[in-house]
C-alpha cells in the first residue's frame, strides 16, 4: 500500500509538472534545447559566412530573373498610355483640321453670304407694300439679325479710318522688349475675356431686336443695345490691331529676340495646363479654344504679310524673308498643342478616341443649325462654341486689305469682283464638303435620330422635360435621305407661348459624371432635379478663357 500511494504520488508530480508553464520540468527542457542550439551554431554560421562571398552576389546579381506575367495588368496599362500618346497627334490634327474649316466657314460667311442676304432683306423692306407682311412681321427673326450684323459692319470699318496704323506701329516699335513682352500676354488675355463678353452683347441684341412684341417690356432698348455692340467690335477691332502690329514689330526686328520670346510664352501655357485635373468636357472647351486660338493666327499672320509686303511694294521676294518666321510661328503653335494635350491624355486616363466624339459633337450642331427647328445661325454657334467672334477681325481685315491694297482703274475693278466670286464659290463648296462629312460624323456616332427629336418646352427656372415616348416611336428610324432633306429646308416658326430651344442631346456622352448623388427629389417633390452631368452648351461661355469648370 505504501508503495502504490508513493507511485501514485510521483505521478501526480509529474502531471503538475507538466500543467505548469514554468516548471522546473519545461524549465530543464528549454535549457537543453538552448544548449543544443549553441552547440550547432558556430557550424551554421561559417557555412552561411562562406556563401556570402563576393562572387555570389556577383552571380546573383547577373543571373536573377524575374517575370513581368505576374503583373500583367499593371503593364498592359502602361502600355496603353503610350500608344495613346503616339495617337494624340493624329486625332488631335483630325480635330483642329475640321474645327479650322468650320471657323474658316464663319469667317467666310461674313465676306459672302452675308451682303448677299442683307440684300435680300432690304429688297424684302422695300417691295413690302407689294408683298404684304408674312405672320404679322415686317422681316423674318433671321433678315432682321443679317441687317444687324451689315450695319454694324460697315460703322465700324468708317470708325477704322480714324485708326492711323502707322502712328502705332512706330509707338510699339519704340518700346523694350520686355516691355512688349508684356504688353503682347496682356493682349492675349484681354481678347479672351472681349470675346467672352462680345458675344453675350451680340446675342443679347439679337433677341431684343426680334422679340416678339405681346412680351412684357424688360430690356433697355433695342438702340441702346445696337451702340454696345457696335461699341465692342470696334473696341475688339483695335484690340486685334494691336495684336497684329506687336506681331509685326517682332518679325521686323533685326536679333529676333522678341519673336523667340513670343514663341517661348506658348510653352509657358503648357506649365499651366498640363498639370491640372481634366475632365471630357473641360478638354473640349480647351480643345475648342486651340481651335479659334490657330485660326486667330493665321489670320494675325495673313495681316502682318500684307502689310510687310505693302512696305516692300509687293516684292515676292520678301515673301520668302518672312517664310521662316511665319513657319516658325505655326510649329511652335502646333508642337505645344500636341505636348500639352498628349500629357493631358495621360495624367487623366483619357483615351485618344475622345477627339471623335469632340468632332462628332461639332458636326451635330452644324447639321442642327440646318434643321427647322433651328434657334440660331451657324456663324453664331461657332461663336458660342468656339469663342470667335468673326465681325472684329473681318472688320480689320478689310480694313488692312483696303489700305493695302490699291484698286484704280477697270480691269482692277474687274478682278476685284472675280476674286469676290472666287470666295463665294470657296465659301460654298467648304460649306458643302462640310455638312456631307459633318452627317458622316453623325452617323458614325449614331447620333442621327435626336436630329429630328421636337425641341423640348422651357421655361425660366425650369430644366427642359424629355420628349414623351408617343413622339419618339413616331419619328421611326432616320437615314440618310432625311438628314439631306432637312439640312436643304427652310426653318419654320412655331407657335407657342414659350420659346423653343433645341436640347444638345449629343453632348451627352461627352460628360463624365461626378459622382453618384442622392435622388433628394423624392423626399421633396416640389425641388426640380438637375442632373450632375453638365451639358456641353450650358458651359459655351467659358470656352474662350480654356480654364476648368468646377
Amino acid at each position: 500500500m505504501a508503495d502504490a500511494a508513493a507511485i501514485s504520488g510521483e505521478d501526480k508530480e509529474e502531471d503538475g509538472g507538466k500543467k505548469t508553464a514554468g516548471g522546473p520540468g519545461a524549465a530543464a527542457e528549454t535549457l537543453g534545447f538552448y544548449e543544443m542550439s549553441d552547440s550547432r551554431r558556430p557550424e551554421e554560421n561559417s557555412r552561411n559566412l562562406s556563401d556570402l562571398s563576393l562572387f555570389r552576389f556577383i552571380s546573383a546579381e547577373l543571373t536573377r530573373g524575374y517575370f513581368l506575367e505576374h503583373n500583367e495588368a499593371k503593364y498592359k496599362e502602361r502600355r496603353e498610355r503610350v500608344y495613346t500618346c503616339l495617337r494624340i497627334p493624329r486625332e488631335l490634327e483630325k480635330l483642329m483640321f475640321f474645327g479650322f474649316f468650320l471657323c474658316l466657314d464663319a469667317f467666310l460667311y461674313v465676306f459672302t453670304l452675308l451682303p448677299l442676304r442683307v440684300l435680300l432683306a432690304f429688297i424684302r423692306f422695300i417691295t413690302l407694300p407689294c408683298c404684304g407682311l408674312r405672320g404679322g412681321r415686317v422681316l423674318q427673326p433671321a433678315q432682321v439679325c443679317d441687317i444687324m450684323k451689315g450695319v454694324i459692319l460697315v460703322i465700324c470699318y468708317f470708325m477704322m479710318h480714324y485708326v492711323d496704323y502707322s502712328m502705332m506701329y512706330h509707338l510699339i516699335r519704340g518700346q523694350s522688349v520686355i516691355k512688349l513682352y508684356i504688353i503682347y500676354n496682356m493682349l492675349e488675355v484681354a481678347d479672351r475675356l472681349f470675346s467672352s463678353f462680345g458675344q453675350d452683347i451680340l446675342d443679347a441684341l439679337y433677341w431684343t431686336a426680334t422679340e416678339p412684341k405681346e412680351r412684357k417690356r424688360a430690356h433697355l432698348g433695342v438702340i441702346p443695345h445696337f451702340f454696345m455692340a457696335v461699341l465692342y467690335v470696334f473696341l475688339h477691332a483695335i484690340l486685334i490691331l494691336v495684336q497684329a502690329t506687336t506681331l509685326n514689330v517682332a518679325f521686323n526686328s533685326h536679333n529676333k529676340s522678341l519673336l523667340t520670346i513670343m514663341m517661348s510664352n506658348n510653352f509657358v501655357e503648357i506649365k499651366g495646363s498640363v498639370f491640372k485635373k481634366f475632365e471630357k468636357n473641360n478638354l473640349f472647351q480647351m480643345s475648342n479654344s486651340d481651335i479659334k486660338e490657330r485660326f486667330t493666327n493665321y489670320v494675325l499672320l495673313l495681316i502682318v504679310c500684307l502689310r510687310n509686303m505693302e512696305q516692300f511694294s509687293w516684292n515676292p521676294d520678301h515673301l520668302w524673308v518672312l517664310f521662316p518666321d511665319v513657319c516658325m510661328v505655326i510649329a511652335s503653335e502646333i508642337a505645344v498643342d500636341v505636348v500639352k494635350h498628349a500629357f493631358i491624355t495621360k495624367f487623366n486616363d483619357i483615351t485618344a478616341d475622345v477627339y471623335s466624339e469632340y468632332r462628332a459633337s461639332l458636326a451635330f450642331e452644324l447639321v442642327s443649325s440646318r434643321q427647322k427647328n433651328a434657334y440660331t445661325d451657324y456663324s453664331d454657334s461657332v461663336s458660342r462654341r468656339m469663342g470667335f467672334i468673326p465681325l472684329p477681325l473681318a472688320v480689320l481685315l478689310i480694313r488692312v486689305v483696303t489700305s493695302s491694297v490699291k484698286v484704280q482703274g477697270v480691269l482692277a475693278y474687274s478682278c476685284v469682283v472675280l476674286f469676290y466670286f472666287g470666295l463665294i464659290t470657296l465659301k460654298v463648296l467648304n460649306s458643302i464638303i462640310l455638312l456631307g462629312k459633318s452627317c458622316q460624323y453623325v452617323k458614325d456616332a449614331k447620333m442621327e435620330e435626336k436630329l429630328f427629336q421636337p425641341p423640348p418646352t422651357s421655361t425660366p427656372g425650369k430644366t427642359p422635360k424629355k420628349a414623351s415616348s408617343k413622339s419618339k416611336a413616331n419619328q421611326g428610324s432616320t437615314t440618310d435621305d432625311h438628314v439631306s432633306a432637312s439640312v436643304t429646308s427652310q426653318p419654320t416658326r412655331q407657335n407657342s407661348t414659350a420659346p423653343l430651344l433645341v436640347q444638345s442631346t449629343s453632348d451627352q456622352f461627352l460628360t463624365t459624371p461626378d459622382g453618384e448623388e442622392k435622388d433628394i427629389t423624392q423626399d421633396n417633390p416640389d425641388l426640380q432635379p438637375r442632373s450632375a452631368n453638365k451639358d456641353l452648351l450650358e458651359i459655351d461661355r467659358f470656352t474662350i478663357c480654356g480654364n476648368r469648370i468646377d
